[in-house]
């Protein structure tokens, strides 16, 4: 054994400890079903000897029978569900050889130093994480793969899934530093113990989706029925499991952490320091960049390219990050990919999915758009499609401009609010927020549509969820969407009658451009007017900047 298998023996053996006590209750389960079935072989035997003759025990031996059988036959199905239900797959992109050769000879180079099976295969995940994936399972198993006679297959290790973000920010060294004690978990993960705790707690899970899952088919009140109760049994065993497969995975962790002690230990405190960091960009450009987008019916194409640039701007600004960008001279771990341009699209169109919902093939409705067009096709279009849901509602409201007759000003909405107070701003935001329910309403619908998945499609392994399956904002309340579209006919008029520019800021989201800089002080006298009914500080801005709230402005 080498050094660096000595090191992890005793987090390898509390792992292997607490995968034994997940099998004992496995066992104890199946010792439960076969007692009945005990109790009757016992009782024909005794009658078959004449040691346990008379009615008596002729009638116990046909009630024990029959309960035998009942329960063998309850146990069968209740094994058979967990068995043949199909675990969870994560969605991710699949990273083929071909198109990552670097990559996957840095995986392999890395496994070879640490003593421990390569992964079988690698993927990439639009999220700021990486983990190894059991997809031993019939259904999720390769169409290369080898396989038992019973469908599994055979020595196989995990697959490991990368995030996206990681290979564009991140050095080659520091990204080969980061995933030594993911890859090194791919040995207790080989441990026959480990891995038969994992399939049984993986299968009760499965299980217990299946049952709570909708049902289809003939019989079906009977169909949901049986299923109910193969959930009850399964969560039960589940919740007995949970304490120890919690601990075994801890035990598995330190393991393989131990193990990964003598690669790169140095550079992985820097990696680590650099996970930080890329999550806090990733998250705000999902919510502050992505979102707008997503919303309007375009999805970034180079999501993981716009990281960098997300988090350069983040550096920049942030002196706790200052020095982070001196790390861009290096080589980035995204040229180990021989296209980084398809595989960052690719993972842009799940992230899309993902954390907004929307269909697997690009439409009208639903198509890339690149950073260079993103100020005018996304926030140029978001603004003015408020600013027509805004004047829409006044319309509806019967609300006259302020000043002649009805039309797209500023100085309408301005009236308005001040005018009428905080009554005038609640009936606007009720409008606001009854009109965008309805449109989201819309769209859930059309997302809710049964849609034929081909056979490559990253979802196909999750299950029947609706997307998005992690939404990244809870909806936004009235008031918050009347200040949204407040700012959005202030910047249409701003971009009409004063010469600004719709703009990108990494690290915000829309931003409106005056003069070529960003303007970051719009946001509190626009809630000075819907929160107060004080348009003054608001007016105030507006003839700072030169900015005609009398004039009409294009809302298409």
């Amino acid at each position: 054994m080498s050094a660096i298998g000595i090191g992890e023996s005793i987090g390898a053996q509390a792992a292997r400890s607490r995968a034994l006590a997940v099998l004992r209750i496995r066992g104890r389960a199946l010792g439960v079903a076969l007692l009945p079935a005990a109790v009757a072989v016992v009782l024909l035997v005794g009658g078959a000897t004449g040691r346990l003759g008379g009615a008596g025990w002729d009638g116990a031996r046909w009630v024990v029978g029959v309960l035998a059988v009942v329960v063998l036959l309850i146990a069968a199905g209740v094994t058979a569900v967990i068995v043949r239900a199909s675990p969870a797959l994560s969605p991710t992109v699949e990273l083929s050889e071909r198109a990552a050769p670097d990559l996957y000879r840095l995986v392999r180079d890395l496994a070879e130093r640490l003593d421990v099976p390569a992964p079988s295969a690698l993927a990439l995940t639009p999220d700021c994480d990486s983990w190894l994936e059991d997809r031993s399972h019939p259904a999720h198993a390769l169409p290369h793969a080898i396989r038992t006679r019973r469908g599994r297959r055979t020595g196989d290790a995990p697959v490991l899934v990368i995030g996206s973000p990681f290979l564009w920010w991140m050095r080659v060294g520091e990204l080969r530093a980061l995933l030594a004690p993911v890859v090194a978990g791919t040995e207790p993960s080989a441990q026959p113990d480990i891995a038969a705790a994992r399939r049984f707690v993986r299968g009760l899970d499965a299980a217990v989706a299946v049952a709570a899952g909708p049902v289809q088919g003939p019989i079906r009140p009977v169909r949901k029925v049986a299923l109910g109760f193969v959930g009850r049994i399964a969560r039960l065993l589940l919740h007995a499991c949970q304490t120890h497969a919690g601990e075994m995975e801890r035990g598995v962790a330190a393991a393989a952490s131990e193990r990964a002690q003598a690669v790169d230990y140095g550079l992985r405190i820097v990696a680590q320091e650099q996970v930080g960091l890329a999550y806090a960009g990733w998250d705000r450009l999902l919510t502050r960049v992505a979102l707008p987008a997503w919303r309007m019916g375009r999805w970034p194409a180079r999501l993981d390219a716009g990281v960098v640039s997300a988090l350069t701007e983040l550096s920049r600004r942030d002196r706790l990050a200052e020095g982070f960008t001196s790390r861009l001279g290096e080589r980035p771990a995204c040229d180990l990919l021989e296209e980084p341009g398809a595989v960052d699209e690719a993972a842009s169109l799940l992230a899309a999915r993902l954390f907004h919902g929307g269909p697997a093939e690009t439409g009208v409705d639903w198509s890339p758009v690149g950073w260079q067009q993103y100020p005018e096709e996304v926030v140029d279009r978001k603004w003015r499609t408020e600013a027509a849901r805004l004047h829409q509602v006044l319309d509806d409201l019967g609300v006259r401009s302020v000043s002649g007759p009805d039309g797209p000003t500023l100085a309408r909405v301005l009236g308005h609010l001040s005018e009428g107070g905080p009554e005038a701003a609640e009936q606007l935001a009720a409008g606001i927020g009854a009109t965008v329910a309805r449109e989201e309403a819309v769209r859930e619908r059309a997302a809710l549509a049964p849609v034929a998945k081909s056979p490559g499609d990253a979802l196909n392994g999750w299950g029947a969820d609706p997307l998005p399956l992690f939404p990244l904002q809870p909806p936004r309340t009235g008031r918050e969407l009347l200040a949204d579209h407040v700012i959005a006919m202030v910047c249409c008029a701003a971009v009409d009658t004063a010469g600004a520019m719709p703009g990108l800021d990494w690290l915000d989201g829309p931003t409106l451009l005056l003069r070529g800089e960003r303007c970051a002080d719009l946001m509190t006298p626009v809630l000075g007017l819907t929160e107060d009914g004080d348009a003054g500080p608001l007016r105030l801005w507006l003839s700072t900047v030169g900015v005609r709230p009398e004039k009409p402005v294009r809302l298409v």
